[in-house]
Order: structure tokens, then C-alpha cells, then sequence
């Protein structure tokens, strides 16, 4: 009963309904404690060269405290062990702080195929401490590299980069492990997936169920991998049910595609639906080859959005274009619009996304310079949603970057705050895992020496704060839990600054944490799913 009590009145502070006066010991007894020519992140080998490719791919709107209402200020909280609380209004300036993980051709994880569950759990691990430990809040994992699955899936086969053959059960749940493990250390898991392409290779053994085979005529080989007609229905059709399945399934922040629609155009090889076209015409269609295509891409991306907003709306839904809309538009380079049907204007405009990571793999003393392309792509945001450009990190590798030049992007980016850009995505894991240059000491000790919680969704309603935590002096340690555990994504620790002044220290997520503390004054905020802050509970530890 005594919990019971306890949990109703943080629901009604939680409101601003009422004071919050919890009894001592109130927590304890609710008991305790892209690969070469800049063809995305997902490329494993080289594609067309062009002019324009790449050599090898704000505080929420003003709302600090996480665009929550300042419900219940100043209202007089307890806390168990001897530890005296209030709640105040905390926040921080919020940044995606992101990285792609491509298991495409075992890129970056995992680091070899057909390792055993020991050995891919402890990889995995290595990464996400890795990642953690340079300051990045949000993980880009590829999912489904090649129409199959790194998770356990009826409608996919589980991925020959894990097992080394197609459809071969690795015995584990990848997904399902590293969402426990980025959580628990403060990290966003974003679900990465490739519509269209069906497999790297035409000589892949696919397995029975794998699309190439359930969806065998509307498999094309084009050029040295086997791709999914986007003209064909039953294909949207069948990806939108893989969207649905992982999101109903799994506890992701985010979905995610790269820029691999249409297939990047082969030099005196069109892609073959000629066939799909006359029958689109033969039905009454009169949009012409380019339009039509387009329509195809749009529709799928339309659709997913749908799927998103009625089903899981606090899950973030974003696409990495290719970095230049239409060549000259406003630098030289492959027209994306025109030549893989890519419309990442449209889908802006009209609200299809909640963010655009346009891959910018290029330096800023190129035709193609990173800051006037950033520049133009956060024009293009409609409707206050984000923009979080993507950097070529291991170019410092391929084109011998100097480690300044990705400082410099990070650090012009941050000047576009106001108009949408709310962080970076940095493709791609291996490299920061090697501190190449010092890339990995670079975020650690200075891009992101202080941690950061990512941007509130941006969608009206999307993002609902959830209740203020129950928080217990333990000693040298705070205790937190939620009285609403669904709700509630992390927990985030700030420190008393002083004169209303808050710094955030460290982020964490679970059922229940603990936060090890000095003496003086503390708060401790809930985030939840979607990115709002409960206020926070002020706790002075003597």
C-alpha cells in the first residue's frame, strides 16, 4: 500500500498537481536498487566514380529543460537515507552525437563472420565501451545489410556476416543484446536498414525465405550485386512488414536508412525495369521514367512515416541521402535527384521524416566544401525538423585527412544550431575503435569531453516527459527508479552549479541505477522514450 502511496503522489507532482513530500526510505522499500566513392555507409567496395562523390561515403527548439512544462517547481520533495530534495527544472543543450555500425562486409561489427556467441558478445561490448567512452549518445547499427537480419526474424534469414551462411541461427539475438548494453551506458540504438538491396553478390548461397527468392522476379542483377525492383509493390510491401516486425519487437530509438535506393548508375548500363514501367503505363500511369521512379521511393518513404507516427511514435525516423540533392545545386557532383531517384527534398518538405543525415563526405577545400553544402541542407528544414550531417571520419585513413578537418565540420556544424542542425553521424565505428590520428581522444577529451542527451523528437506529441524519479541517498550514491519503467528511456545526473546553473554529468539507463556521487547538491532527471525530461529531483548529499 505504502508504494502504491508513494507512486500516486510522484504521478500528481509529476503534474504539478500537488507537493511532492515522499516518505524516508521511499525507494528502498519499493524495493531497492561507406565504402569507397562515397556511396554510403553501407558500400563495401567501389562504385561509380563521379566529380561529386565522395573518394571511398539546439536545444530543442529553444526548450532546454526538453520541451516539457515547468509542472511542480520549487515543490518540497524527501528522500530516504537523510538526503533533503526539491524539484528544480534542469536541462542541457541537446546534439545527436552518432556513429554508424555497418555489418555489411563485417566493416565494423561484426569483426568477423561466424564467430561464436562468446566471441561476438565480447566484440560487442569492446564496441559499445568504446563508444561510450568517446561521448557518442546514439549508435546506428545496421540491421538488415543485405535483406537479412542480425536479430531473430521470421520474415528474413539471420545474415551471413554473422554466421557465415545465410540463415544459419547464431544461437544469440545480437539486437535484442546490444539494445541492454547501449542503454545501460546512455546510448540511443537506432535500427539501420537497406530497403532495396537483396544481396552484395549474385554468387551469395541465399537462403529459402530470403526476398531474392519468396520475390524471385522482382530480383534484378545489376552490376555486381542483386537489388529489389522499387516499381514492384509486393517488395514495398514486404520491407514495410520487416519495419513493422522490428519495431513492434524490439526497443529501438530510432529507424534509420542509408542512400541506397535506386542502384547507383552503371556507365552504358540502365537499370533494367523497363518491363515494371510498361505495365505501370499500361495501367493508366503518365508520370514519365524519372518521376515515376521517384514516386516509387516517395511512396515507401511516405508509408514507413505512417507506419511510424500511428504505431511507434516515439521512435525517430531519418534517412542519409546522398550529400548533393541535384549536381550544382549547390555544388558540382552526382545528381541524386536524377540518377537513384532520391527526393530527400520532398521528404523534408512534406514531413516524411523527422531528420536528413545527407552524407557530406567531403573536405571543406573541396569543390563539393563541407560547409556550403551543410549550409544549404539546413535550408531545406521544414517544419522544425533535424538536421544531423554525416562525416566521412574514415577519409582520415583513405585520404589521409588531417584529425583538423573533422574537428573543423564538428565545430561548424555546431553554427548551424538555429537552423535545424541538432548534431553529427560519423561513418564509421572501426575507425574511432583505432584512434586513428587520435579521432577517438579527439571526442573524447574535446568534441564531447561533456555528455549530451540527444535532441527531443520533433513531432507534436511524439514525446511525452515522463515522472520524476524516486531518488535515495545510499551512502556515497544515489539511487534512482521510476515509478513509470516503460516510460522512461535514461536517467540523467546534473550537478548544482549554483544560481539556478545545472551541468550535465552522466547519462544511464535501466529498471534502476545508481549515480556515485560527491557531497553537495545533485539532481537527477528521467528522459523518456522521445527525448523529454522530467524535472528534476534535487538531492543534497551531505
Amino acid at each position: 500500500m505504502r508504494s502504491l502511496l508513494v507512486a500516486l503522489i510522484v504521478l500528481l507532482a509529476a503534474c504539478g498537481s500537488v507537493p511532492l513530500t515522499l516518505p524516508d526510505g521511499a525507494v528502498d522499500d519499493d524495493g531497492g536498487l561507406g565504402g569507397d566513392a562515397g556511396t554510403g555507409p553501407a558500400d563495401a567496395g567501389p562504385s561509380p566514380t563521379d566529380a561529386g562523390r565522395p573518394d571511398a561515403g539546439t536545444p530543442d527548439a529553444g526548450t532546454p529543460d526538453g520541451g516539457r512544462p515547468d509542472a511542480g517547481l520549487d515543490a518540497d520533495a524527501g528522500a530516504g537515507d537523510g538526503g533533503s530534495t526539491t524539484l528544480v527544472t534542469v536541462g542541457s543543450e541537446r546534439e545527436l552525437r552518432g556513429v554508424w555500425v555497418a555489418s555489411v562486409a563485417n566493416l565494423d561489427w561484426p569483426t568477423a563472420s561466424g564467430q561464436t556467441a562468446a566471441t561476438g558478445r565480447a566484440t560487442l561490448t569492446t564496441l559499445v565501451d568504446s563508444m561510450a567512452d568517446a561521448g557518442f549518445n546514439a549508435l546506428f547499427f545496421q540491421v538488415r545489410p543485405e535483406s537479412d537480419a542480425l536479430y531473430a526474424s521470421t520474415l528474413e534469414p539471420w545474415s551471413r556476416f554473422l554466421t557465415g551462411n545465410q540463415g544459419q541461427n547464431p544461437g544469440w539475438d545480437p539486437l535484442d543484446e546490444l539494445l541492454t548494453l547501449a542503454h545501460a551506458r546512455g546510448l540511443e540504438v537506432h535500427a539501420w536498414m537497406n530497403p532495396y538491396r537483396a544481396l552484395t553478390s549474385p554468387t551469395v548461397n541465399a537462403a529459402l525465405n530470403h526476398v531474392s527468392r519468396t520475390l524471385s522476379s522482382a530480383a534484378i542483377t545489376y552490376g555486381t550485386s542483386v537489388v529489389m525492383n522499387p516499381g514492384v509493390p509486393a517488395v514495398r510491401q514486404h520491407f514495410e512488414a520487416v519495419v513493422q516486425d522490428v519495431l513492434t519487437r524490439y526497443d529501438v530509438d530510432g529507424l534509420h536508412f542509408d542512400d541506397y535506393f535506386y542502384p547507383y548508375p552503371i556507365a552504358g548500363t540502365p537499370f533494367p525495369d523497363s518491363a515494371t514501367y510498361a505495365g505501370y503505363q499500361a495501367d493508366g500511369g503518365t508520370m514519365n521514367l524519372g518521376d515515376w521512379r521517384r514516386d516509387n521511393v516517395n511512396t515507401l518513404i511516405r508509408e514507413v512515416m505512417t507506419i511510424v507516427t500511428n504505431d511507434h511514435p516515439q521512435v525517430r525516423f531519418g534517412v542519409s541521402p546522398f550529400g548533393i540533392w541535384k549536381s550544382g545545386v549547390p555544388v558540382p557532383g552526382l545528381n541524386a535527384y536524377s540518377e537513384i531517384s532520391c527526393d530527400a527534398v520532398a521528404w523534408m518538405s512534406n514531413g516524411w521524416v523527422d531528420y536528413l543525415a545527407p552524407q557530406l563526405y567531403w573536405a571543406e577545400s573541396s569543390a563539393q566544401s563541407y560547409s556550403t553544402l551543410a549550409t544549404w541542407w539546413s535550408m531545406r528544414n521544414m517544419g522544425g525538423r533535424h538536421l544531423f550531417p554525416g562525416h566521412a571520419t574514415y577519409n582520415l585513413t583513405t585520404l589521409n585527412w588531417p584529425l583538423s578537418e573533422i574537428e573543423n565540420q564538428v565545430n561548424f556544424t555546431r553554427t548551424l544550431k538555429t537552423a535545424g542542425a541538432q548534431g553529427d553521424l560519423q561513418f564509421r565505428a572501426a575507425t574511432l575503435m583505432a584512434n586513428t590520428k587520435g579521432v577517438h581522444t579527439l571526442f573524447k577529451n574535446t568534441l564531447y569531453a561533456k555528455p549530451a542527451l540527444t535532441p527531443v523528437l520533433p513531432r507534436a506529441g511524439a514525446s511525452v516527459a515522463p515522472a520524476v524519479p524516486f531518488v535515495s541517498v545510499v551512502g556515497s550514491a544515489l539511487s534512482v527508479m521510476s515509478p513509470q519503467p516503460q516510460a522512461v528511456r535514461f536517467f540523467a545526473l546534473y550537478k548544482d552549479l549554483g544560481a539556478g546553473q545545472w551541468e550535465l554529468v552522466r547519462v544511464r539507463g535501466g529498471a534502476q541505477v545508481g549515480f556515485d556521487v560527491t557531497p553537495g547538491a545533485w539532481a537527477v532527471s528521467a528522459v523518456g522514450r522521445g527525448g523529454a525530461e522530467s524535472l528534476g529531483v534535487r538531492v543534497v548529499v551531505p
